[in-house]
C-alpha cells in the first residue's frame, strides 16, 4: 500500500502542479461568471435601448382595436394593401399585420409581413395581444363580464406528500427531483468519460515514453495502475469542487454587481410594471412556483443524497477507470484505443440516454430497479433516483454490487495491464487480449 501511495501522490502532484491545471482550474470558473455578466449586460442594455417595435395593422374586418404598449405601438392603415406594402418598405415600422374579415369563433388567416424574420420571443408577444383582443371581443358579444369570467376560472395545485410506514409526512415536488437526477445523472457521466480517457491517455504516455520500465522496476503493476486510478480521480475531485465553489460565488457575485434580482423578485417587479389582470394573475403563479420549488429543495434529504452521490461517483469512475487503465496499457497510442473505448462506454452511455427515457419519467419502474442495480449502469441510473428516495435495500444492494463490480474490473483489467504495459508494437485485438487475461507470470 506504501507503494501504491507512492504512485497516487505522483499521479497528483504532476498534474496539480501543472500550469495547464491550474489554468483550467481558475480559467473556467472565470468564464462563466464574465459569459454570464457579459450576456445580462447586453440584454440589460439592450432593453434600455429598445424603442417601440411600430407595426402597421391592415384590419380588413374592422373590429381590431390594438392597445399601445411600451414594446409596440400600433398604426391602422388602409387602401389597397399592395400600396401598403410598398409605403410600408419606404419605412422603419417593423411589420404590417394583415387582418382578414374573421369569424371572432374561429380567427383565420391573421398574417404579419416584415422585413426580416421575426424572433420566437415577438411573434408570441404579438399573437398574445391579438388574442387577448379578439377574446375581449368575443365575451362583449356573448354579453359577458371579464370579471365575472375571472371569478369563475379555477385553477388548483396538487401537492405531492410521501407517507412511510411509520406514517411520517414529507412534501416532495416532482420538477425538482427530475431537475436533481439530470444534473447529478450529467455530472457523472462527464466526470468519468473525461477522468477516465485522462487515465488510459496518462497510460499510453508513460508506456511510449519508457517511463514505467523504470517504475515497474520497484513498484507491482498493480499497484502502478491502482495508484494512477486513484491519484487521477484525486485530481478531478479536487478540480470540481473548486469550480463549484467558484463559479457558484462568482456567479452571484457577478448578478449582485450587475443589480439584477433573484427569479422571484423579477417576477413580483414584472407584476407591478404589468397592466393585464391574467398577465399579474399568471406571473404571481408562476412566482409561487419558484418560492414552493426553493422551499420543496431544501426539505430535501441533502446531506443523504450527497452521500449517495459522492459514493457512485467514485465508484463508477473507479469501475471505469481500470478498464481505461487497462486500454491504455495494451495499445501504443491514441488511434489503436478507439476500437476498445466504444465497448467499454457502450453500457454507460446506455444508462445515461436511460436516465431521459424512463429512469426519470417512472424511477420505480422494472426497467429502472435493474439499471441502478447493474454495476455498469448504477452509477448514472441510481443518481438519477435518489432525489425519489429509492427503497433502502435497493440503494445498499446496488451500493454492494457497485463495490463488487470494481473489484471484478480491477482484477480483469490487472491481468491485462501486467502484460500490455511491457509490450510494445504488437497488434492488438480482443484475442490478443483474453491471451494475456489467461497468461500465468
Amino acid at each position: 500500500m506504501n507503494k501504491t501511495w507512492l504512485i497516487f501522490k505522483r499521479e497528483f502532484l504532476n498534474r496539480v502542479q501543472k500550469k495547464s491545471f491550474l489554468i483550467a482550474t481558475i480559467l473556467i470558473p472565470l468564464i462563466f461568471p464574465a459569459i454570464l455578466a457579459v450576456m445580462v449586460w447586453v440584454f440589460m442594455k439592450q432593453e434600455e435601448g429598445a424603442k417601440a417595435a411600430v407595426i402597421e395593422v391592415y384590419d380588413e374586418s374592422g373590429k381590431i382595436d390594438l392597445e399601445d404598449d411600451e414594446r409596440y405601438k400600433f398604426v391602422k392603415v388602409s387602401g389597397d394593401f399592395e400600396q401598403v406594402k410598398k409605403a410600408f418598405n419606404e419605412t422603419d415600422h417593423y411589420g404590417i399585420l394583415r387582418i382578414p374579415d374573421i369569424d371572432l369563433f374561429n380567427p383565420e388567416g391573421i398574417r404579419i409581413y416584415t422585413k426580416e424574420n421575426p424572433s420566437i420571443r415577438k411573434m408570441e408577444e404579438i399573437t398574445g395581444i391579438v388574442e387577448r383582443r379578439i377574446s375581449d371581443l368575443k365575451l362583449l358579444q356573448s354579453n359577458i363580464d371579464r370579471e365575472l369570467l375571472n371569478s369563475l376560472k379555477t385553477n388548483i395545485s396538487i401537492s405531492n406528500v410521501n407517507v412511510d410506514e411509520s406514517g411520517t409526512e414529507t412534501e416532495s415536488n416532482t420538477g425538482i427531483l427530475y431537475i436533481l437526477g439530470f444534473v447529478l445523472g450529467m455530472f457523472i457521466y462527464m466526470f468519468v468519460l473525461i477522468y477516465g480517457m485522462q487515465i488510459m491517455l496518462g497510460v499510453i504516455d508513460e508506456k511510449t515514453s519508457k517511463v514505467v520500465e523504470v517504475i515497474i522496476s520497484s513498484v507491482r503493476p498493480f499497484q502502478l495502475m491502482l495508484g494512477k486510478i486513484l491519484g487521477i480521480a484525486a485530481v478531478g475531485l479536487t478540480q470540481f469542487a473548486i469550480w463549484i465553489i467558484l463559479i457558484s460565488v462568482l456567479s452571484s457575485a457577478t448578478l449582485g454587481v450587475l443589480g439584477v434580482s433573484m427569479p422571484q423578485q423579477q417576477a413580483m417587479e414584472q407584476v407591478t410594471k404589468m397592466q393585464d389582470p391574467e398577465s399579474q394573475e399568471e406571473i404571481k403563479k408562476q412566482n409561487n412556483k419558484v418560492i414552493e420549488a426553493i422551499a420543496s429543495f431544501n426539505k430535501l434529504p441533502l446531506f443523504k443524497i450527497a452521500f449517495n452521490f459522492l459514493f457512485y461517483f467514485l465508484g463508477g469512475y473507479l469501475l471505469y477507470g481500470a478498464l481505461f487503465a487497462a486500454v491504455g496499457s495494451a495499445v501504443d497510442n491514441q488511434q489503436e484505443a478507439q476500437q476498445f473505448t466504444f465497448p467499454i462506454m457502450l453500457p454507460f452511455l446506455i444508462s445515461y440516454f436511460g436516465l431521459f427515457v424512463f429512469i426519470l419519467t417512472d424511477p420505480h419502474s422494472t426497467a429502472s430497479f435493474w439499471f441502478s442495480i447493474i454495476p455498469f449502469t448504477s452509477p448514472i441510473a441510481m443518481v438519477g433516483r435518489l432525489g425519489f428516495d429509492p427503497p433502502t435495500w435497493q440503494l445498499i444492494l446496488s451500493q454492494v454490487l457497485l463495490v463488487a463490480g470494481f473489484f471484478f474490473t480491477t482484477w480483469i483489467a490487472s491481468r491485462i495491464y501486467r502484460i500490455g504495459i511491457l509490450m510494445h508494437g504488437s497488434k492488438v485485438n480482443y484475442k490478443v487480449l483474453a491471451k494475456w487475461f489467461m497468461m500465468k507470470v
